[in-house]
């Protein structure tokens, strides 16, 4: 697959609690339109590295930038104005369960526009139309399956149309039939509107049915031990580590 530009770019990122470092200078870059992957085992720091990217954490020390902006922690309730270039799916949905997905939907649009509460129910039906949940306006989110409130908030995700959409184990709880058609939809949202994905996942059904290319943490190096196709570092890799990983082996001491 061709390399477009660079639409994220992550310079030596240190992350961590307190003075831990969980990876230390971590190095790499997203490109436009690809499905992207940040893989590792438990503890290697995947979603620390997912709340920095995201401004929902600040490095230790680092940079990261979206089309060349810096994103900065979003400290005391701020405002990143990167924000509405990107679209966040949390691991639990972060639905709002007091509010219908048709409210759910409609929270970013509230926040960052000034459109009429015509056009505002337009964009939100016309968004729940796009993940297969027209006519679900008004149910609640414990009223839906657990398959449809991660579709509600991919919808409440695309609610502004954003650059990037980052997902945070996308298919964390659902069975494989229900994950299958998650990683379809996110799949066709890539490929019909040319969104950017960045996954942290543990799933490797979903990293080698929809994931363009992958970087994979090391919780010992504290950062990356190999970036590429998935197919490829499974089967070409002269790391051990790395073809244990992919293959779900456990090489003897």
């Amino acid at each position: 697959m061709a390399k477009g530009l660079p639409i994220i770019e992550v310079k030596k990122v240190t992350v961590g609690y307190g003075d831990t470092p969980i990876l230390k200078d971590v190095s790499f870059e997203v490109f436009e339109g690809e499905i992207f992957a940040i893989l590792g085992g438990s503890g290697c720091g995947k979603t620390t590295l997912f709340k920095v990217m995201t401004g929902l954490m600040e490095p230790l020390s680092g940079e990261v930038f979206i089309e060349g902006e810096k994103v900065l922690p979003l400290l005391d309730g701020g405002t990143n104005p990167l924000l509405r270039k990107i679209g966040v799916l949390f691991q639990s949905g972060a639905l709002f369960s007091s509010m219908t997905l048709a409210e759910n939907v409609a929270v970013p649009i509230h926040q960052h526009t000034n459109l009429n509460d015509e056009t505002t129910e337009l964009l939100v039906a016309l968004k729940l139309l796009e993940v297969g949940l027209s006519g679900y306006e008004r149910f609640l989110p414990s009223e839906i399956s657990g398959g449809m409130q991660k579709r509600a908030a991919l919808a409440r995700a695309m609610a502004l149309d954003p650059k990037i959409l980052f997902f945070d184990e996308p298919s964390a709880g659902l069975d494989p039939v229900t994950s299958a058609r998650l990683d379809q939809m996110i799949s066709r949202i890539n490929s019909g509107f040319g969104t950017t994905m960045v996954m942290v996942t543990h799933e490797l059904a979903s990293v080698f049915n929809i994931a363009q290319r992958v970087i994979l943490l090391d919780h010992e190096e504290k950062n990356i031990i190999a970036e590429g196709v998935p197919t490829d570092l499974m089967e070409h890799s002269q790391d051990q580590r790395v073809t244990d990983f992919f293959r779900r082996t456990v090489s003897e001491e």
